[in-house]
């Protein structure tokens, strides 16, 4: 297979560009001291996840049972499940226990940490647990000073559940764009997760693991002590969301759609190619950001951005190349003859969880050109 021959849209990894990634991120982790557990949900790929393994990480994140499943039958044993559990998913959670898969459970509150105990009691499961804790009001988990950390900690200890620890997610750093702000977000983070390890401590219940984590806290900490491990994922390929919050250089993005020029509409200053949002997702994270690109950023093959083009606009299977609104008027030129029909470019994605999302496999491309299928898993 090669980039002429393959059938578009299709997704591509950028080996080099991802390997680089990495060891970039296995490098941090490894001079702040914490051991780096990678958030699989990103590229949902055995063949990504191994070359994490080989520069070190340890352990995985998934964000569905799908993902335990699915990395527990190629050999991964521990396994952070880092949403809250839902009681009607204990028996899969149960059945990957039975199996010998040291599976680590979420909740976040009082109802959901009965309904564990519960089950755990009845089936003699033997579940872990860690308490997800709120540190940036961004989305789910208990405040690190509220009185309900402790309760739920309680009644876990209390009804046999090993209470493993505490985890949190600062996602509100996605929405930050200066190294200042990514560095005061990132011991917040730190912080507020350690306060509630702390609080238990001194309430007399364990807490081994103190879990914090995501790309840009990942990148930005000064330091990260009292933490013992951190999570992220979408560092492995990047994308214009973490490019516009400053983590990252396009020519870091090692994720992109295979597209071919299909049309024209010389008149509007329209590209068309076969990657419309059932390729890219429509996920428009950058529209919210300091840079707007639309769908997606083209490049040439070799992965070069197109300077003043985006992704304007997208039908399920029609992509919309056009001039970036606001950028100097371009001398007037022949679409056909830059852009003619069978072309084939690349396409950055906003969100590189969402835009791989839409692809069964990926093609791995290597310096020299070659490419390799790896199948990405589905489902929850």
């Amino acid at each position: 297979m090669t980039l002429a021959t393959l059938d578009t849209p299709a997704a591509l990894i950028d080996q080099a560009r991802m390997e680089r990634n990495i060891a970039r991120m296995q490098q941090r982790m490894n001079e702040l001291g914490v051991i780096l557990r990678p958030h699989v949900k990103t590229a949902k790929c055995l063949e990504v996840a191994r070359a994490q393994a080989s520069a070190g990480a340890c352990g995985i994140t998934v964000s569905t049972l799908k993902e335990a499943e699915e990395f527990f039958r190629a050999g991964y044993t521990d396994i952070l499940y880092a949403v809250g559990m839902a009681p009607s998913k204990l028996m899969r959670a149960l059945a990957l226990r039975s199996q010998g898969c040291a599976l680590k459970l979420v909740v976040d509150n009082i109802d959901a940490a009965r309904a564990v105990a519960q089950f755990d009691r009845a089936h003699g499961a033997g579940f872990e647990v860690l308490i997800e804790v709120d540190t940036d009001g961004h989305r789910a988990g208990i405040r690190p000073q509220q009185d309900v950390l402790l309760e739920v900690g309680h009644l876990l200890r209390d009804e046999g559940v090993k209470l493993a620890g505490v985890m949190t997610h600062a996602g509100a750093s996605y929405d930050l764009h200066t190294a200042e702000a990514l560095a005061d977000m990132a011991e917040q983070e730190r912080a507020g997760c350690v306060q509630a390890a702390q609080r238990l401590r001194a309430a007399g219940l364990p807490c081994d693991i103190v879990s914090v984590g995501s790309t840009p806290t990942a990148f930005a900490a000064r330091k990260l002590d009292g933490v013992t491990e951190v999570r992220a994922g979408v560092y492995v390929f990047f994308d214009l969301v973490m490019h516009n919050v400053g983590v990252c250089a396009l020519e870091d993005i090692a994720l992109s759609v295979l597209a071919t020029v299909i049309g024209h509409q010389q008149e509007k200053g329209w590209v068309i190619v076969d990657a419309g949002w059932m390729a890219m997702s429509r996920d428009r994270g950058t529209s919210a950001q300091q840079r707007d690109y639309g769908y997606g950023l083209p490049c040439t093959l070799d992965g070069a951005p197109l300077d003043g083009w985006i992704m304007s606009g997208a039908n399920q299977e029609h992509g919309i190349l056009s001039r970036t609104p606001g950028a100097a008027p371009a001398p007037a030129e022949d679409l056909r003859a830059r852009f003619p029909i069978g072309t084939r470019l690349r396409i950055l994605p906003n969100h590189a969880c969402a835009t791989g999302a839409q692809f069964p496999e990926y093609f791995a491309v290597s310096e020299t050109g070659a490419t390799a299928a790896w199948k990405r898993f589905y489902g929850w």
